[in-house]
């Protein structure tokens, strides 16, 4: 393994355990599957590019409209959770109080 999938696939790892294990604000969250876009787009692009081939020159940018998508659906929901609960902590969201 080069040391440049080394780094993309751990920066993706860390990303993924950050979203695991850190589960208390809703903010830390958004921001681990950002970090883990980003790692999948780097890769993705650098993929394209080793592959000297138009046919997957559209799908880095596909990859980062549908994570810009992503972006703007978890912060739309973080702001009517922090308006409605008072809190993003995920401990006091629960959908069967809604």
């Amino acid at each position: 393994m080069s040391p440049v999938h080394f780094a993309f696939s751990s920066a993706f790892m860390l990303g993924l355990t950050g979203l695991a294990f850190h589960r208390t604000h809703l903010l830390s969250a958004l921001l681990c599957l950002e970090g883990m876009m980003l790692s999948l787009f780097i890769a993705l692009s650098l993929w394209t590019l080793q592959l000297d081939s138009t046919n997957f020159s559209g799908a880095p940018m596909l990859l980062l409209a549908f994570s810009a998508c992503e972006a703007s659906a978890g912060l739309a929901l973080l702001v009517a959770a922090a308006r409605t609960h008072g809190t993003d902590h995920l401990q006091n969201l629960n959908l069967l109080q809604c």
